[in-house]
């Protein structure tokens, strides 16, 4: 069960990992993070690149030495979904392909019932006096209250509305707190009053100016970046 996070202590947020191991080990040397901060990683541990099992074991060993949160990603949902249903098809085909080989075997339900507990115990949302982390993002129109009452669990992994140009460029949010989220790669993160989102593309090393993990310090809003260490 995860801790109550708070902001006595500073919170590094982290973006979508995707897999890369050997860059999230050099994001957290760079960050040399104190033994009271507090990591919140904003989900998609898993797919696309080549080492999601090593990731997801570095995430639990992180976890014995300081207070980490950990998000639902939507690549962690569809893989949850496909466990449930039986259906691969959505997982396979976004990166899933990648994860089993990582682990070597041929069948999601092979992987370490430890590893597959660690998805299931993620967060859909976490919410602080000033700050909302989330994967996805939040409906822009709606209040963080009404977005908590009128929108499904899995909205929150897979909603992107809060991107589109016609808020970003006019800021135009109705939250009173400032959402923290990942999902959509950008070639650098997008900071805003009322928004940070923080998904750089690390796997996408070389295409589009993407290719880095990249962290956030709050509540001074100080920015960490890594190029991909996983080519």
């Amino acid at each position: 069960m995860q801790d109550t996070l708070c902001e006595q202590q500073r919170m590094i947020a982290i973006g979508d990992i995707h897999g890369c191991r050997q860059t999230l080990e050099q994001l957290i040397e760079t960050l040399a993070p104190r033994p009271d901060d507090q990591l919140v990683f904003l989900g998609d541990y898993i797919d696309r690149g080549p080492d999601s099992k090593g990731v997801i074991d570095y995430l639990l060993q992180l976890r014995r030495t300081f207070r980490c949160f950990f998000l639902m990603g939507n690549h962690e949902l569809m893989f949850l979904d496909y466990l449930e249903s039986g259906d691969p098809g959505t997982w396979l085909d976004n990166g899933g392909r990648e994860t089993l080989a990582s682990y070597t075997v041929q069948d999601g339900h092979h992987l370490p019932e430890a590893h597959i507990d660690f998805m299931k115990a993620c967060s859909y949302i976490l919410e602080t006096e000033h700050f909302v982390f989330v994967h996805g993002g939040l409906d822009p129109e709606m209040s963080i209250q009404d977005n908590r009452r009128y929108m499904q669990p899995a909205d929150f992994c897979w909603i992107r509305t809060h991107l589109r140009r016609s808020y970003v460029e006019t800021r135009r949010y109705n939250w009173k707190k400032t959402v923290v989220c990942g999902h959509t790669p950008s070639p650098d993160i997008i900071n805003l009053g009322k928004l940070i989102s923080l998904d750089t593309g690390c796997v996408y090393d070389g295409t589009d100016s993407l290719g880095k993990l990249s962290a956030v310090i709050l509540p001074e809003r100080k920015v960490i970046q890594v190029s991909n260490q996983d080519r």
